[in-house]
C-alpha cells in the first residue's frame, strides 16, 4: 500500500475512534442526567435504578457511593463472562452516571416548582427519552457499556438465550421486583412504592429495548458511525 493511501486510512481511523469516545462519553453524561430526571419525577424510576433506590433505603450510603459499590459487582459478571463489553463507556458509566444522578435531581429539585404535576410529568417524557438515546449512543460505540447493559447483552449474545430486546425487558423485571422487595423491607410505607416503581417504571422496561434499537439504527449508526 502507498505511503499516501496509508496515511489517509490512518486518518479517517483515528478520526472513527475519536468519534467511538465522543459517543461513549456523550452518552454516559445523558444517561446520568436522565436518571437524575426519573428521580425528580418521583412517577417510578428506570428498572435498575428503582432496584438502586430500594437497595439505597437499606444500605445507609451516599447514593452516588453505593451506586458505584453495586456496578463494581455487576462488573465482575462482565469480566467473567464477556470482557468485550468492558471499556471506557463501563468506567464512566461507575463512577460518573450516579453523581450525575444525584446532581441532576438536586438541581431540578432547587429551580423546578415543588410538587408540580406537570413538570414532574415533563420530567419523565425527558427520561425516558434521554436513558434510551443515551444507550444508543454508547453501546455501538463498542467502548464499553455500562455493567447492567452488559447483563443482558451477554445473555442475548454470548449465550444466545434470545434477543437482546425481549432479554431486556426480563432484566428490567427483575430489578423492579427486587427493588420493590428491598424498599417495603426497609419500612418504608406502602404508598411512597410508587416513587420508585411506578408509570415511569413500566413504560422503561417494556420501552427501553425497542427504543434503544429505534435510536441505534435511525440515528446512531445512520448518521454517526457509518
Amino acid at each position: 500500500m502507498c505511503p499516501m493511501r496509508t496515511a489517509i486510512t490512518e486518518f479517517f481511523h483515528r478520526d472513527h475512534i475519536r468519534m467511538r469516545i465522543a459517543l461513549s462519553v456523550i452518552g454516559v453524561a445523558i444517561c446520568g442526567i436522565a436518571v437524575g430526571f426519573f428521580k425528580f419525577a418521583m412517577f417510578g424510576v428506570d428498572p435498575f435504578t428503582s432496584f438502586m433506590c430500594g437497595l439505597d433505603e437499606v444500605v445507609p450510603i451516599q447514593y452516588g457511593t453505593l451506586y458505584v459499590i453495586a456496578n463494581a459487582v455487576l462488573l465482575i459478571f462482565s469480566l467473567i463472562f464477556d470482557r468485550h463489553y468492558v471499556g471506557l463507556g463501563t468506567i464512566l458509566n461507575l463512577f460518573f452516571v450516579g453523581y450525575l444522578a444525584q446532581f441532576t435531581e438536586g438541581l431540578l429539585i432547587r429551580v423546578a416548582p415543588e410538587g408540580m404535576i406537570a413538570a414532574r410529568i415533563i420530567c419523565l417524557i425527558i427520561g425516558v427519552l434521554m436513558l434510551s438515546f443515551s444507550a444508543a449512543l454508547y453501546m455501538p460505540a463498542d467502548l464499553g457499556v455500562s455493567t447492567y447493559d452488559a447483563v443482558a447483552l451477554i445473555i442475548a449474545n454470548t449465550w444466545k438465550k434470545g434477543k437482546f430486546k425481549y432479554v431486556r425487558v426480563i432484566t428490567d423485571f427483575v430489578c423492579v421486583i427486587l427493588g420493590t422487595i428491598l424498599f417495603l423491607t426497609s419500612g418504608q410505607p406502602v404508598k411512597m412504592l410508587p416513587t420508585i416503581v411506578g408509570i415511569g417504571t413500566l413504560i422503561t422496561a417494556f420501552c427501553m429495548g425497542p427504543l434503544i434499537v429505534f435510536f441505534t439504527q435511525r440515528f446512531t449508526k445512520k448518521y454517526l458511525l457509518k
